[in-house]
C-alpha cells in the first residue's frame, strides 16, 4: 500500500522511508541513517546517491572533520518527505479505524516479540562471522 501511494508521488516507500529518517531542521549524520533503517551501509550509499541525483538530498561536509558527513533535505526533499508523513498517518488513521484496539496491542505485543527474536538471531549470526573469520 505505501509503494502504491508513493507511485502517485513519482517515488517509492524505500525512499519515503529515508527521507522520514533524515532530521528536517538539522540534516543527519550519514553513519546514522543506515542503522535507523536496518540497511547495510553499501545499499544506503546507492540509495542516497539516487536521492542526491533527483534534488532531494544534500550532503553537508564537516568544515572541522571532513569525514563527517550529514545528510541534508533539499526543499524538494521536504515536499516529498511531507508526503510521505501523510501516507503514513492515512494508514495509521484507516487501521485505527478498522481494528479494534485490543486486536492491535495483541499484534504489537507479537511484532516486538519477533523482532526482538530476529535481533537475537541476528547477533548469533555476526558472532558466528566474527569466530569464523578467526579461526
Amino acid at each position: 500500500m505505501y509503494n502504491a501511494y508513493a507511485a502517485r508521488f513519482d517515488t517509492t516507500m524505500a525512499v519515503g522511508y529515508v527521507l522520514l529518517n533524515i532530521d528536517i531542521e538539522h540534516g543527519t549524520p550519514a553513519t546514522k541513517i543506515a542503522p535507523l533503517l536496518g540497511m547495510e551501509p553499501r545499499s544506503l550509499v546507492r540509495m542516497l546517491k539516487n536521492l542526491e541525483e533527483k534534488g532531494l538530498i544534500r550532503r553537508e561536509v564537516s568544515k572541522d572533520d571532513k569525514r563527517f558527513v550529514r545528510i541534508v533535505l533539499t526543499e524538494l526533499g521536504k515536499e516529498k518527505r511531507e508526503l510521505a508523513r501523510e501516507g503514513v498517518i492515512s494508514f495509521n488513521t484507516m487501521v485505527r479505524d478498522k481494528i479494534p484496539l485490543d486486536k492491535l496491542v495483541v499484534f504489537f505485543d507479537v511484532i516486538k516479540d519477533i523482532n526482538r527474536l530476529v535481533e537475537e538471531e541476528n547477533q548469533k549470526l555476526k558472532a558466528g562471522e566474527i569466530a569464523g573469520d578467526l579461526e
